[in-house]
């Protein structure tokens, strides 16, 4: 059969697609003996609109190809940037959005762009150019150390440091190439392995593709937390970490770090805490008198932590903060070239020249907000995930998962929850999709702490049920993808389709 035609009942199945779901007809195709380019190209036609949604602007900004020969006026190129800034902010400043923006007051903003104008040349490689560069790292570094109940002591053993990365793959990616060296050097490990969550987040799994360390997944326990049992099952001879989340990405639990702390130290081995969506809560959380668990520099198996300060930091994007235990696990980090022709060679992360002005920025919003500030927006985010959380218990066709306290994920056993994730969107929620379970999620921000973003969530999801309910079917949005995503058994299909999507990204 060539791969170029389809067979005649599968040509049949795109005309009844848009009736029937996209999983169902993916099926019937291989049935019907499509190849797997076939079923692939049928990835496309489902694919046809994605180019058109990503570039809603087409028609109505010039769309360069290449250079224009005589350069635009600046005037006009504000003018296109603000444009199109002030439609997207829409989107965002209403609070209907999960995570991604996670201040947003227009005040802030504000001071930290005054901020990165004044910086916007410094570089932190060069810090005989820019000291202030150091002065706003080292304090960063230091602040969160702090905030992580670092041990006050002048034993380098125990003495916790760090550095500014890009963002929380950076941190993740650098800290387990930290712990990759460290093994080999001082265990002798030449086939590192990694045990962690399958809720940990995929950063993970990029460090597995580049640095070459097997990533042990373990499953969760029904209460979507990290199964201890189950890691120390994992554990073998090239063991060189584990991994716990405060709290995970999907379901917003927090690992139970203080089992996962005597555990490594059982084993002699290190202890991430991937604190980079939450680091910036939990401790003012805390501090607050909500029930957390010690997760932090006080248990004496965490060896590194890693928090985002361009979340719940409120930083500019992008910068995040990576804390080892001591200086000498740090220094495995470190890059050193001594042989270049271009003279000795040293970064502290994966990039060389880096934005000083981000780092300014993130120093600024720290010493600017301070303990009172971050305490204050903390209580506000709780409350408001308390009432929306309450929204989605009330609801009978949908079920939370796990116990969050402010990343609400939730399910359905009654209705197609992907179908309710495009009914909300089609409202102007911009919620995330989750899988296995098939589930979405709501993270809180400040922007649902304004007035009326609970109840209008509340009136939205009952729609959506509703409209979920009725028409449980569709070929359109991201149902039928993450649909076909948790059923289609050819995965290397739903890869293909995936790339697919990132070619349209770079598409004119």
């Amino acid at each position: 059969m060539s791969d170029a035609l389809l067979p005649a009942p599968v040509e049949k199945l795109l005309d009844v697609l848009p009736s029937r779901t996209v999983e169902w007809g993916f099926r019937q195709a291989m049935k019907f003996g499509a190849s797997r380019r076939q079923v692939e190209a049928m990835y496309d036609e489902m694919l046809a609109d994605v180019g058109d949604g990503m570039r809603p602007y087409r028609d109505e900004t010039t769309t360069y190809g290449a250079l224009p020969k005589q350069g635009v006026a600046r005037d006009e190129v504000l003018a296109t940037i603000r444009d199109l800034s002030d439609r997207e902010r829409e989107t965002w400043e209403s609070g209907h959005v999960s995570g991604a923006v996670y201040h947003g007051d227009a005040e802030h903003i504000d001071f930290l762009n005054q901020v990165y104008a004044s910086t916007s040349q410094a570089n932190p490689l060069h810090a005989d150019i820019w000291p202030s560069a150091t002065k706003f790292e080292a304090e960063i570094v230091a602040m969160t150390a702090t905030m992580f109940n670092a041990p006050d002591t002048d034993d380098r053993d125990q003495r916790v440091v760090g550095t500014v990365t890009s963002g929380g793959t950076e941190s993740l990616i650098l800290a387990m190439r930290t712990y990759r060296d460290w093994a080999r050097e001082e265990l002798g490990i030449k086939h590192p392995e990694v045990v962690l969550p399958v809720s940990a987040h995929a950063a993970f799994d990029k460090a597995e593709e580049v640095l070459g360390i097997k990533m042990v997944r373990v499953p969760v326990g029904p209460d979507y937390r990290g199964d201890v049992v189950a890691m120390a099952d994992a554990i073998t001879k090239n063991t060189i970490a584990l991994v716990g989340s405060a709290p995970g990405f999907p379901h917003g639990v927090i690992d139970p770090i203080v089992e996962l702390s005597e555990l490594a130290k059982r084993h002699g081995i290190g202890l991430h805490v991937d604190a980079c969506l939450g680091g910036f809560v939990v401790p003012w959380a805390e501090k607050l008198g909500y029930p957390i668990a010690p997760f932090d520099f006080r248990l004496d198996g965490v060896t590194s932590m890693s928090a985002d300060t361009h979340k719940y930091g409120y930083a500019a994007k992008g910068t995040s903060v990576l804390l080892y235990r001591s200086e000498n696990l740090r220094r495995y980090q470190w890059f050193i070239n001594t042989e270049w022709t271009g003279g000795l060679y040293l970064s502290p992360t994966f990039a060389g020249s880096r934005p000083g002005a981000l780092s300014a920025a993130c120093w600024a919003a720290m010493v600017s907000i301070g303990e009172e500030g971050y305490l204050e927006n903390t209580r506000r985010i709780l409350e408001a995930a308390k009432e929306l959380r309450a929204v989605i218990e009330a609801q009978p066709d949908i079920r939370l998962l796990g116990d969050p306290l402010w990343v609400l994920a939730f399910a359905s056993d009654t209705v197609d929850i992907y179908r309710v994730m495009d009914e909300m969107h089609t409202r102007g929620w911009a919620l995330n999709g989750l899988q296995k379970p098939a589930s979405i999620h709501l993270c809180t921000t400040l922007r649902h702490a304004q007035p009326g973003v609970a109840e209008q969530f509340a009136d939205d999801l009952a729609a959506a049920v509703d409209a979920a309910r009725a028409t449980p079917s569709s070929s359109e949005g991201m149902a039928p993808m993450y649909g076909m995503a948790g059923s289609f058994p050819v995965r290397g299909a739903v890869s293909s389709m995936m790339r697919r999507y990132l070619d349209k990204v770079y598409e004119l």
